[in-house]
């Protein structure tokens, strides 16, 4: 996550069941959306766990989002929340997955916290909900490559549209990811200060 930060920081244009950089440059609200990255600092000085949140569902994309707020943003003791939502009326037998991608990341890094949710409602309500109520720090969303034809026609998918709602909308720090093709590498990020920032790592 240094790494990342240091990246976008060199372009100076920062900013149940059971979280800127802005156009005048400055340099304190710059620092109010990095921090969410680190955690906050409790009364000793020291930095305290932060909660990352991540909504996964049985797309490719969001299980990639998963693996790269894993490796890049959750640190050792923060807590990795993933929420799987699912649509009114919809039957709920799939909320097995969470379940199962939340034993996947415990495996991959047991010093991160895992714990799962799953909930029954409208998507960006329920979103909006449990970022306030856990007091997500950071939110990492997967994005799709966009289809060529809505590409054409300067549309976007349902989907897009809930990332962008997000990263303009919620409080925390709300990073969008998509993987690049195997032929490129590394991953595409947006905030709400960056659009598609390449990231090699």
């Amino acid at each position: 996550m240094g790494s990342l930060l240091r990246q976008l920081s060199s372009n100076q244009s920062w900013k149940s069941s059971s979280k800127r950089w802005d156009k005048g440059g400055k340099w304190d609200d710059t620092l109010e959306g990095m921090k969410g990255m680190y955690g906050s600092y409790g009364s000793t000085g020291f930095v305290t766990k932060k909660r990352v949140m991540v909504v996964v569902d049985q797309s490719s994309h969001s299980k990639q989002a998963m693996m790269w707020a894993l490796t890049h943003v959750a640190k050792n003791g923060d807590v990795l929340t993933l929420l799987q939502i699912v649509p009114p009326f919809e039957d709920s037998s799939l909320s097995q997955l969470a379940t199962t991608l939340g034993s996947l990341c415990k495996a991959c890094k047991p010093e991160v916290e895992v714990e799962t949710l799953v909930i029954q409602g409208p998507r960006m309500a329920t979103v909006i909900s449990q970022v306030k109520k856990l007091e997500v720090k950071v939110l990492v969303l997967g994005q799709k490559k966009p289809s060529l034809f809505l590409k054409c026609l300067c549309l976007k998918s349902s989907a897009d549209e809930f990332v962008e709602q997000c990263i303009n909308t919620l409080d925390c720090l709300t990073i969008g990811v998509r993987k690049q093709s195997n032929g490129v590498g590394g991953y595409l990020v947006s905030t709400r200060w960056h659009r598609n920032f390449w990231l090699l790592a």
